[in-house]
């Protein structure tokens, strides 16, 4: 195998130059041998640089947009922020929130994100991960770490940005909004939704 021509700390530089995450710089290392100018090019070709980038901008425009199912069952609305109102207004935006709209109402996510996902119905799973991880006669000393196992997965089944997108489940709902965000140059975000089921409270 063939050493690396570059260090973690070279990784680190990158990341503090483009905001780009910690495994697309190593990508970005590798693709260029080591050329931290070629890898800043690779990662703004890409896109990456630029999304991760706004992250931290302010996101005050957007849209709120709604679905109904056919079945006149199932119905969401969410809100969808961008940076202003010229890519609001953007067909591809008004496509990304519809499509987040439908997600939602085929995926009945409970929160946008982990952080969001209410702490009694997180206790509630992790009690019940306990019990079956006992029942299954694993060793005690591995409960713990097979629970927060089972506890990230219940995450990922339920905060919206972590779900696998139901049109193209290699993607998550995250990466699709990521993508987007680097087509159209500024930082979107799902700022909240509701989803209405006929019957449920």
């Amino acid at each position: 195998m063939t050493k690396e021509k570059f260090t973690a700390k070279d990784v680190q530089a990158l990341r503090q130059k483009t905001g780009a995450g910690m495994m697309e710089c190593k990508k970005a290392l590798e693709e260029t041998n080591g050329d931290m100018d070629k890898a800043v090019e690779y990662l703004r070709a890409k896109g990456i640089a630029k999304a991760e980038k706004r992250v931290g901008k302010q996101t005050s425009e957007g849209m709120i947009g709604s679905y109904i199912h056919h079945n006149g069952k199932v119905g969401v609305l969410v809100e969808v922020n961008c940076e202003t109102d010229f890519v609001a207004r953007t067909e591809d935006f008004k496509q990304l929130v519809k499509s987040i709209a439908e997600h939602i109402a085929a995926a009945a996510p409970v929160a946008v994100d982990k952080d969001q996902v209410p702490a009694d119905k997180v206790e509630k799973e992790r009690r019940i991960f306990v019990e079956q991880v006992k029942e299954s006669g694993k060793p005690a000393h591995l409960i713990d770490k097979i629970v927060e196992g089972k506890v990230e997965a219940y995450y990922k089944d339920v905060a919206l940005v972590h779900q696998a997108w139901i049109r193209e489940p290699k993607k998550t709902i995250g990466d699709l909004i990521k993508e987007a965000s680097a087509k159209m140059g500024e930082n979107i975000q799902v700022r909240r939704f509701v989803r209405f089921q006929m019957g449920e409270e």
